[in-house]
């Protein structure tokens, strides 16, 4: 669905952690919230020192988060990667629309929740030849930080997808007190510790709290388990 960022990648070592290639930035995303804590925005806080290559830990337990420290030799961590390999095309339930349409894969839900507010966007979609609502539709489906939600014009029967550089943003999520996943923006390649690269794709979030059940991807089990990376 994206063309893949130039010289930049993630690599998926076995029962081990991301290793990251290309000087990608790597950022705190925080889910900011509205008077009733809806999801409304991404903050960014902080950045941290450039470097070319990192590991980033996938096993939850490193005491130097967000990065490796070893310890998933020692906890017996199992990253065994259960996702999906077809395209995501191939996986989407297709929501039409009179103007725009959505796509939705369920199973990649990172729990963000920018979906909901204004009516929920599986609602909105019926709606989008309201300009009002087809702005709000736009821009939550683009704030889906997993790219679970895809939003598709009818008539150029293009995605509608927002620019992100590529980067890496490591999310907090206060509203429901834990640590979310590893989100990655702008075509960044990712590679299976097979060696078998996934789909590039524009939004991708990865599990960093060991626990989901659709790795390497984040599938929400970081909110129910209360997951906290400090």
């Amino acid at each position: 669905m994206t063309k893949a960022a130039t010289g930049t990648k993630i690599e998926i070592t076995k029962d081990g952690p991301y290793i990251v290639t290309g000087g990608i930035a790597l950022a705190s995303q925080t889910i900011g919230v509205n008077d009733e804590g809806e999801s409304v925005k991404w903050v960014e806080g902080k950045a941290y020192p450039h470097q070319e290559s990192y590991a980033l830990c996938r096993c939850g337990q490193s005491r130097s988060k967000p990065f490796c420290d070893g310890s998933h030799a020692t906890a017996g961590f199992d990253g065994t990667e259960t996702a999906d390999r077809s395209p995501y095309l191939k996986q989407a339930e297709m929501i039409e629309g009179p103007v725009m349409n959505l796509t939705d894969v369920e199973g990649l839900c990172a729990f963000g929740r920018f979906c909901d507010p204004n009516g929920r966007v599986w609602n909105m979609v019926s709606e989008t030849d309201d300009a009002e609502v087809r702005a709000n539709f736009i821009r939550q489906v683009g704030d889906c930080p997993a790219g679970r939600l895809v939003a598709w014009d009818n008539k150029t029967g293009k995605a509608v997808e927002p620019h992100l550089e590529p980067s890496i943003g490591l999310v907090e999520d206060p509203q429901r007190e834990c640590s979310g996943p590893i989100w990655v923006r702008g075509g960044i390649r990712i590679v299976g510790a097979d060696g078998e690269a996934y789909e590039v794709r524009n939004r991708v979030t990865l599990c960093r709290c060991g626990q989901s059940q659709n790795k390497p991807f984040c599938d929400g089990t970081h909110a129910a388990i209360h997951f906290k990376a400090t």
